[in-house]
């Protein structure tokens, strides 16, 4: 059929596009129809001379094929118009259908031919639509290696679930036997105590029997050696009066008890309450307490860590005890050691001066209790009786009396002249951790693990009062220096300061939740200090309520305490060092 003339100029454009052919040969071919007449299409065939042997199927192109006997230009444009409107159509679409791999063959075959066509554009879209594909499916496996390795994990962590689900059950299992244990346990401790307690009254009788044979004893051998030198004594007697009579007996009694009295060597607790010697050295100060320390310098002074530094009554030295059995005596400032103390065959937990500062009292954990000349460096005398390890021990302020607490539950008063135990404080139903003597009394303060403070009357071994507010176990107890006031701390950082002449709490400070170690005031008693479980030194200013941090030990800090001036701070950890501040 004849190809109508004057084709728009849109339709030769998008039959370009669809073609690939250029646009000058589409105006040519246009512009030749209308100056000759009519074309008619016919179907030719083209053939090729190929290079190979292999004969090559014809493909045919059903996009543009025109049905037979209507070949009209027109009618191919609109269809390649049609076709452009379903392909903008189908690219709208967000889901595509899937399609089957095509075969390497053919994708290198469809390739060649568009090269040989010219359509680049088409080529392009073709490799970028392989491309895509590759991708495709390289993130597919990628998926699927990160879904297996999720369901392996979820594996994993639901196996771990029930493990621990039949952790708890096994550990459940155990708790009524370890109950059971602990309750078997506690009345075991309790019998122990009740005999301790047998035992001690048995051998008080024992003493009292002995020393009544002995008087018995001496005042037979008395009137029998009497009658055989004055054999008419008994007349001279029958001659006494009354008055007379009743004057010989007490002179011979008094005799009687003067002997017996030199035969004991017991010391006798002050009867009158001494002066307290801090009251003197306290001055009312209206500067501001001094709570500004900075670290100074570090001793190095055992291999273990350090349970307990105190400072000399009198000196600037301080003695520093350690896990590590020795106890040194350290000069200051420079820190040079002046004498080191071995003796004990555990660690070494507690050490207290004798109030003139010649003698040393040190506790440990080998259950004894040692003093120590500090003349010669020599252990004079050993106090053994407790069955655990000691964790403290005072001096009394006369300098004839030691008190010790221990992990046995119990505290006792050892007497320095006898070198025996006078009394065995019973009351704590826990370890025993801290014990001291009010200054210039014969009142004790104890704090032990079952969260009580106790105050003792040391010449009758009675507990006078218990204070209770703690919430965990007592760690340390102390006295301010003039004695009005009570500081102590627990194993959750709790600071508790109580009114001594009341027996009443004040005020509770919680620095936690590392444990407090221990507590000691200032000269002036306006600054408490505390040594932490996380390394810290709290410093408690009484007067204003503020509480300062010092930071400085990497590890643990055991014991704190402060110079006598209250110019320097000194605290021992568990690295082995002591730290000075100032």
């Amino acid at each position: 059929m004849a190809a109508k003339q004057g084709l728009p100029t849109l339709a030769l454009r998008v039959l370009e596009e669809a073609l690939g052919m250029g646009l000058t040969a589409a105006r040519d071919t246009a512009e030749a129809v209308a100056a000759e007449g009519a074309y008619y299409l016919e179907q030719v065939t083209v053939t090729e001379a190929s290079e190979d042997d292999y004969e090559y199927e014809e493909i045919p192109d059903d996009n543009f094929s025109i049905p037979e006997g209507e070949e009209d230009l027109a009618k191919a444009i609109q269809m390649v118009q049609e076709q452009a409107t379903d392909t903008q159509i189908l690219e709208q679409k967000t889901v595509l259908p899937s399609k089957q791999p095509v075969p390497e063959v053919i994708e290198d075959f469809l390739c060649n031919f568009l090269i040989k066509m010219g359509m680049t554009r088409t080529l392009d879209c073709f490799q970028s639509e392989c491309k895509a594909r590759e991708d495709l499916l390289k993130t597919q496996k990628e998926r699927d290696f990160h879904r297996m390795h999720h369901k392996r994990i979820v594996q994993e962590k639901n196996k771990l679930i029930n493990d621990l689900k039949g952790l708890k059950l096994h550990y459940a299992s155990y708790e009524p036997t370890i109950r059971v244990l602990h309750e078997k346990h506690h009345t075991l401790l309790k019998q122990k105590m009740l005999t301790s307690l047998e035992r001690d009254r048995a051998v008080g009788q024992i003493s009292g029997l002995q020393a009544t044979l002995k008087n018995m004893e001496m005042g037979h051998n008395y009137h029998a050696s009497e009658i055989r030198v004055v054999p008419k004594r008994e007349k001279e007697n029958a001659l006494e009066g009354p008055t007379q009579k009743g004057l010989r007996e007490a002179r011979e009694k008094n005799k009687s008890n003067t002997k017996i009295k030199d035969n004991t060597k017991d010391s006798e607790f002050p009867t009158d309450m001494q002066p307290n010697p801090n009251l003197y050295l306290y001055k009312e100060n209206i500067c501001p307490a001094k709570v500004d320390y900075k670290l100074n310098n570090i001793f190095r002074l055992h291999e273990l860590p350090v349970s307990c530094i105190i400072m000399h009554p009198c000196k600037d030295i301080l003695i520093s005890c350690g896990e590590d059995r020795l106890w040194k005596v350290v000069g200051l400032p420079k820190g040079n050691v002046l004498l080191t103390g071995f003796g004990h065959t555990d660690w070494l937990s507690d050490c207290c001066f004798h109030p003139s500062g010649n003698k040393l009292a040190t506790s440990s954990g080998d259950t004894t209790v040692k003093l120590w000349d500090l003349s010669k460096g020599n252990c004079i005398l050993t106090f053994e009786g407790h069955n655990h390890a000691v964790w403290s021990c005072t001096w009394h302020s006369c300098g004839d009396f030691v008190a010790s607490s221990s992990l046995d539950t119990t505290s006792k008063i050892w007497d320095v002249n006898s070198e025996r135990c006078r009394c065995t404080l019973y009351g704590h139903v826990d370890s025993v951790n801290s014990i001291e003597f009010f200054p210039g009394s014969n009142t004790l303060l104890t704090g032990s693990a079952d969260k009580t403070l106790s105050v003792w009357d040391a010449r009758t071994g009675n507990c006078e009062q218990s204070l209770y507010g703690h919430m965990h176990s007592v760690n340390d107890a102390t006295f301010t220096p003039r004695g009005h006031m009570i500081a102590s701390c627990d194993a959750c950082g709790v600071i508790k300061l109580w009114d001594f002449r009341k027996l009443l709490p004040i005020v509770s400070i919680d620095v936690g939740p590392s444990p407090g170690n221990e507590v000691n005031f200032d000269s002036s008693g306006r600054v408490l200090a505390q040594a932490s479980g996380n390394g810290v030194i709290h410093l408690l200013d009484l007067k204003s309520g503020q509480i300062h941090k010092l930071m400085g030990h990497e590890s643990e800090a055991h014991t704190v305490v402060f110079s006598h001036d209250g110019e320097y701070l000194f605290s021992g950890g568990s690295d082995g060092t002591v730290r000075t501040w100032s």
